[in-house]
């Protein structure tokens, strides 16, 4: 089994780390926090109930015990402040992340390195430029809002969620893209699944979906002013793939073929990282927002990178 290094003891990266020991994922985390208090607290309460789970050995640490890592998980990153510009948020984050990263590199340089931090896609871009070998480099991107939109098609349609097969595509945000076309139930398109169980179904509905799943997380927010759960459990999930090469096709966020952005595709995962990008056939509406998607980032990062480089350190 492997090691696995999580930065950011808060919420999201305690709770990926439990969610890591739960299911046995690796052999031992490591939690890192320059709020040392917390990351021994959160690895302690963490470490007591490993016994009574797969035996996870879980401490707090410091970088040096990130050697022989084989993923480090950062969910460290600074929140807007009022009045604060996007761009000014991005710089300090920029900032943040061209602390860590070579630190991590200097004692782990063959670990996978998920970015789960957001703004999730841009973070990704940050680490990439900041790291010398960026194809080890992806982002938690729209694996969770992929879940959301599985879950929400499968209570609609009275299937398990598990048996839906679907993607959100492009930005962890506001611009990215359902991808109905290749929405499958049973290896039938949702509209044919539906029609056939005589479930009503039409644009209004599907519009409502695609709003609930990027609200979800404010909609979370405004109830328990966090979210933290769903995006470990797929923290989780991701280490598996990684950790055990499984092969396995999420919506991660990595590099893409537009100007230096990074952005959301169905991935094949694996003990390296991203191991290929997998294309799913588009309609033209959702091409269209997938490019539109893709403009949304590149303009959002403009003046904190260009050509793959940071600007604004």
């Amino acid at each position: 089994m492997a090691k696995v290094g999580v930065i950011g003891a808060g919420f999201v990266g305690a709770t990926a780390a439990y969610a890591m020991m739960l299911n046995g994922t690796c052999s031992e985390i490591v939690l890192i926090d320059r709020d040392e208090a917390r990351a021994k607290a959160e690895a302690a309460d963490i470490a007591h109930g490993a016994p009574l789970a797969k035996g996870v050995r879980a401490y707090a640490g410091d970088y040096p015990d990130l050697k022989g890592a084989a993923l480090v998980v950062i969910a460290a990153g600074s929140n807007q402040k009022p009045g604060e510009s996007r761009l000014n948020l991005l710089a300090r984050n920029a900032a943040i992340l061209a602390s860590i990263v070579p630190q991590i590199v200097e004692v782990a340089p063959d670990a996978v390195v998920l970015l789960v931090s957001n703004p999730v896609d841009i973070m990704t871009s940050i680490a990439r430029a900041l790291h010398p070998t960026p194809s080890l480099v992806m982002g938690s991107g729209t694996i969770l809002d992929s879940a959301r939109f599985r879950q929400l098609i499968g209570e609609r349609a009275g299937v398990n969620a598990r048996y839906v097969h679907s993607y959100v595509m492009g930005e962890h945000g506001d611009s990215s893209v359902m991808c109905w076309s290749s929405a499958l139930i049973a290896g039938m398109p949702v509209a044919t699944f539906m029609r056939e169980r005589k479930i009503p179904w039409d644009d209004k509905i599907m519009d409502a979906i695609a709003y609930d799943v990027r609200n979800a997380a404010l909609s979370i927010i405004a109830g328990k002013h966090a979210t933290y759960y769903g995006i470990g459990i797929a923290v989780n999930s991701l280490a598996d793939a990684i950790i055990n090469d499984r092969h396995a096709v999420y919506t991660a966020s990595g590099s893409c073929a537009f100007d230096d952005v990074c952005l959301s595709l169905p991935r094949l995962i694996g003990r390296k990282g991203i191991l290929e990008t997998l294309m799913p056939p588009l309609n033209k509406d959702e091409s269209v927002a997938l490019s539109h998607s893709a403009q949304v980032l590149y303009d959002a990062q403009e003046g904190v990178l260009k050509d793959g480089k940071l600007i604004c350190l």
